[in-house]
């Protein structure tokens, strides 16, 4: 099968929200976001078993399509970041079935699950290589642990990402450490892509597009943005911002004018 690949430097959109939260504000109905950030000029799209099984003839073949593979306990019962128990909840063979491109699966450093997403990582990079699935690694530093005391540091980022890589990442998403410089620890530790993750919705729009600038600036190469684009009232707005910083180079003020 032919896999439609991800652009050098690439906007995907991240829609697996609802698996652990329930309810989101924004997410209420896929098929009207999906067909919104496609015509706007997404270059990928992450998002759940259910969405892509509902929405297939949306998706595939259309660009780039990553079925996140794992997950843990709802927001119901454990914070994000805290998690005491992980698993793989889909397999690589369910992945193909649906036709996809890729997958996406957790990396958690230093939380009671680091050793469980390691294990999900390297089998599910071994299963891929039969016929070039490509396997996306959300690697993250958990929070309140002994031994990570600032998982925005570099450092702490700098070593999730490399270690997803050394466990079979052929992309590796995480969060923006706050400084281009901070960043640039990260990316020139890591062989692979690293794409940021937009976790909560910013504030303002303005501070979503300054963060992916410096990431960008600091070697990124692009983004898996979520709330930060399908919670804003102007869908294609946002995306036309993100597009003209991760390809066209463009400044937050030029950005701005294009929303």
């Amino acid at each position: 099968m032919n896999r439609v690949k991800l652009k050098e430097k690439a906007l995907v959109v991240a829609m697996d929200h609802a698996r652990m939260l329930g309810v989101v504000e924004g997410l209420e109905d896929p098929g009207r976001i999906l067909e919104e950030v496609i015509a706007a000029g997404a270059d990928g799209v992450m998002t759940s078993y259910g969405v892509i099984k509902r929405y297939h003839d949306n998706l595939i073949g259309r660009l780039p399509t990553f079925l996140r593979l794992d997950g843990g306990p709802s927001s119901y019962r454990e914070d994000w970041l805290k998690y005491t128990e992980w698993s793989l909840l889909h397999t690589v063979e369910d992945a193909r079935a649906l036709g996809v491109d890729g997958v996406c699966v957790m990396c958690f450093l230093g939380g009671d699950v680091e050793l469980r997403t390691f294990e999900i990582v390297a089998r599910v990079a071994r299963e891929c290589r039969g016929d070039d699935l490509s396997l996306m690694v959300e690697a993250l530093p958990c929070i309140d642990t002994p031994r990570i005391r600032e998982p925005l540091a570099p450092e702490a980022m700098a070593s999730a990402a490399r270690i997803a890589f050394e466990h079979g990442a052929d992309i590796v998403k995480t969060y923006y450490t706050g400084t281009a410089e901070g960043f640039r620890k990260v990316t020139e530790n890591c062989p692979a892509p690293v794409l940021i993750a937009g976790g909560a919705k910013m504030e303002t729009l303005e501070a979503a597009l300054s963060v992916v600038q410096g990431a960008m600036q600091g070697g990124a190469k692009g983004v898996v943005f979520g709330r930060n684009i399908w919670q804003n009232p102007n869908v294609r707005g946002v995306m036309a911002s993100l597009r003209a910083i991760i390809h066209e180079g463009a400044t937050v003020e030029q950005a701005m004018a294009k929303y």
